[in-house]
């Protein structure tokens, strides 16, 4: 079992404040566990990059969604067939990452969430993806990542997770994560987190304060499997 350490400067708890954004992130060995037919699920395997990373699913601003969006573009977005919907203008190299870290890309994720989420933002498609990029890298170089590398084809538990966050982040984290569970069978894997986030997310600011200025949440699911790429 890992145990994470609590940073000696952290007392207390940040007193909770209003959360501005949900920053979704995926695992995606047990997202695709239970959607094996999925474009983004076809080719998973263990040497793939989000077999043992976190990926990206998104950042919803809270109680915002559709900004500026034509109807008609909103009713084709709502369909479901995210393909058909217009191509993002965005840098190569930030196209070329999110193949890599947003596999969802695959079956037009990328599209879906800058209309619904995105437009709201203020900026360009460009602004919105690579800010959520860099808050994506700091998660995956934490000991939040460490914990579900350590424990492919564990279980791990809420205390484990929060004080996981709570070691990188600053002690109180972990209140502003949610888990989420699906049933693969008789096992309850996880298919990814939500967290809190509150303050300018565009401004360059690390997760730590984002995180710390969001309200509290309950975790919901108490214990899942990190699922391991290929495993059913």
């Amino acid at each position: 079992m890992i145990a994470f350490p609590v940073l000696a400067d952290d007392k207390a708890a940040a007193p909770s404040g209003k959360t501005q954004y949900i920053l979704s992130v995926s695992w995606q060995p047990g997202f695709c566990e239970t959607r094996p037919k999925r474009k983004e699920c076809v080719g998973l395997t263990a040497e793939r990059y989000d077999a043992t990373h976190f990926s990206l699913h998104g950042l919803w601003p809270m109680k915002k969604s559709y900004c500026g969006v034509a109807a008609d573009i909103r009713a084709r977005d709502k369909k479901g067939d995210w393909l058909e919907l217009p191509q993002l203008a965005m840098a190569e190299e930030t196209q070329a990452k999110l193949l890599i870290v947003m596999p969802g890309t695959q079956s037009g994720l990328d599209r879906h969430q800058w209309l619904r989420s995105g437009t709201c933002q203020g900026g360009t498609a460009q602004d919105y993806f690579a800010m959520q990029l860099r808050l994506l890298d700091e998660l995956n170089g934490s000991a939040v990542r460490t914990l579900f590398t350590a424990r492919l084809g564990q279980e791990v538990t809420e205390d484990e997770i929060k004080q996981a966050f709570d070691t990188s982040f600053g002690k109180g984290a972990g209140e502003r994560v949610r888990m989420r569970c699906q049933k693969a069978g008789d096992r309850s894997v996880i298919t990814g987190l939500t967290i809190g986030l509150s303050g300018d997310v565009s401004a360059g600011a690390g997760l730590s304060p984002l995180i710390l200025a969001a309200g509290g949440t309950d975790f919901k699911c108490g214990r899942g499997i990190v699922d391991a790429a290929g495993v059913q």
